[in-house]
């Protein structure tokens, strides 16, 4: 098995307000977890524990990529991750971005040179002075940098057109391929492969 990740019995609290109660999945390579849950169920708190953001107070993660597991540090590095708070250098064009982020992760821009041509995204213009739907874009560009097996989306589809989310979506049918993404949303969303759903409640 090449990805897998898999959670049990997951506890997050801050202070006294438990926002993590005991949430368990699993999710293998070419499936999608779609969990799903109103602002403040803890989605959002899920993935960044599932990234290695965030520390669960109680519960047991476990991350395998080709087969081997990954420490909190190695998934840090190694999870590919698109959010809504995920900012760039704004004052750099997008392709300085790019050529900084993948002097930062040791890979080669091309492929994700390649990515943003096909998602329209102007590769002159200044960062900050890219519209929302573009940031959103950008995001995805940067979560497959580094080819990763294990993709974690939150609210993926957001500010983005028509055109926009067809070409995401095709990205994520291209990355099901070869690994696994686990989707946080406030609703349900028609997505490929879904192997399981799971509702999260505040």
């Amino acid at each position: 098995m090449a990805a897998l990740l898999e959670f049990d019995g997951l506890v997050r609290r801050f202070g006294r307000l438990a926002v993590l109660r005991g949430v368990s999945g699993r999710v293998e390579e070419g499936q999608v977890l779609l969990v799903t849950g109103s602002n403040g169920a803890g989605k959002s708190t899920l993935l960044r524990c599932l990234a290695g953001l965030l520390r669960p107070q109680a519960g047991s993660i476990r991350c395998e990529e080709e087969g081997r597991g990954l420490t909190v540090a190695e998934r840090r590095r190694r999870i590919g991750w698109v959010a809504p708070d995920l900012a760039f250098y704004e004052p750099l064009s997008v392709g300085e971005n790019l050529e900084l982020f993948a002097r930062l992760r040791r890979v080669d821009p091309g492929p994700a040179l390649a990515s943003m041509v096909s998602l329209g995204v102007p590769l002159d213009r200044a960062a900050g002075a890219l519209s929302s739907g573009m940031r959103q874009r950008l995001r995805w560009v940067w979560a497959l940098l580094h080819r990763p097996g294990v993709l974690l989306l939150d609210e993926p589809f957001q500010n983005l057109d028509a055109a926009g989310e067809t070409a995401v979506r095709q990205l994520l049918g291209d990355h099901l391929r070869r690994g696994l993404a686990v989707v946080a949303t406030p609703t349900a969303l028609d997505l490929p492969r879904v192997a399981a759903r799971l509702e999260l409640t505040p």
